[in-house]
């Protein structure tokens, strides 16, 4: 059980935060897509909000990854991907061919939120650079 409870935060925060590291470079590989499917949804200065988003997933991702600042690191994750889901994924909006993708993509976005709740309330865990500066 000792295993579980030093590794186990550390493999959580590393699955969760992968899917942002993931994206954010490819936004940064691809920005100007990145610019144009922002632009698409309607949202303001499109090139400021993908940068935003590219420091978030990436930078907030490997912070998250790292354990450092991981408390604060979630919770800009959590904000943007809340706000991600109701902007990209509004299935209640989307036609009816599409609709169900949407809302799967919109739950899963949700469903990561809580994980990251949870890194919010409870910070990084033993393997962190968060938990390493609390034993010394």
């Amino acid at each position: 059980m000792d295993a579980l409870n030093n590794y186990g935060p550390l493999a959580g925060r590393v699955l969760i935060a992968l899917i942002f590291v993931l994206s954010g470079f490819g936004k940064l590989t691809g920005f100007e897509a990145t610019i144009n499917s922002i632009a698409s949804k309607g949202v303001p200065l499109p090139q400021l909000a993908a940068v935003t988003a590219i420091v978030v997933e990436l930078g907030g991702g490997i912070m998250l990854m790292l354990g450092w600042k991981a408390r604060w690191a979630a919770a800009a994750i959590a904000a943007f991907t809340l706000l991600a889901a109701l902007i990209f994924h509004a299935f209640w909006a989307a036609a009816p061919a599409q609709a169900h993708g949407q809302m799967v993509h919109f739950m899963k976005n949700i469903a990561i939120c809580g994980g990251l709740l949870y890194v919010v309330v409870y910070g990084s865990g033993p393997m962190s650079l968060d938990g390493r500066s609390r034993r010394s």
